[in-house]
């Protein structure tokens, strides 16, 4: 039986592309803010690009804070892609002080590298991989996956960084907790490794 993985439409974010990203590996995720279909998913996914506050306002304004937050407190597998996984944490630093959802504790914090590095960090970068994550099987120190962020995650349980990315110094570019796995980069733009952790996340499901 197929997974029924479910991307949460908030009203922000690239959602199409990631979907087209699903079906490449031969899973079809369905774009949708209904919580009844949220509830019976197997899987839910949280993209976004945009701003911290937005995200979270747009995650309120559509009743799909609580469907989330659930999900996961039931162990249903979770997917945070760039902004999907900067809510996950407590508080985050964009255009002042905002909420997030409090499930990974620490806080989004903006870049200030030296002047030769630009803000937003852009581009293809490589990761190190601290925690062997399922849906790092066949990633290798390394490998490079595209970035478009100008904040990063602190989280304060360093166990749950599964890698890190070199941009000025280190920050954490994916985290794993249990059922849930979040990652800075974009696999929707990152060609073959991309797609390989997409396929990975449903095999894990």
């Amino acid at each position: 039986m197929k997974p029924r993985i479910v991307i949460i439409d908030y009203g922000m974010g690239n959602l199409r592309n990631v979907q087209k990203a699903f079906e490449k590996v031969g899973v079809q995720a369905k774009v949708t803010r209904n919580k009844q279909e949220i509830a019976k998913a197997s899987a839910v996914v949280l993209p976004g690009v945009g701003a911290f506050k937005d995200c979270m306002e747009n995650l309120q304004r559509y009743g799909l804070i609580e469907p989330v937050l659930r999900g996961i407190e039931k162990g249903k597998p979770y997917l945070g892609i760039c902004l999907g996984l900067q809510i996950l944490f407590s508080v985050g630093e964009e255009f002042g002080t905002h909420r997030g959802l409090d499930v990974i504790k620490g806080r989004v914090v903006r870049f200030k590298p030296d002047p030769e590095y630009k803000v937003p960090h852009m581009g293809w970068n490589t990761v190190e991989i601290l925690k062997e994550a399922p849906a790092l099987q066949g990633i290798q120190n390394g490998d490079f996956f595209y970035f478009v962020h100008s904040y990063y995650v602190v989280p304060e349980e360093k166990d749950s960084i599964a890698t890190l990315t070199t941009y000025g110094a280190p920050f954490a570019s994916s985290i794993w907790k249990e059922n849930v796995f979040a990652i800075q980069f974009h696999p929707e733009k990152s060609q073959e490794k991309g797609l390989r952790v997409l396929e990975n996340f449903v095999k894990a499901i």
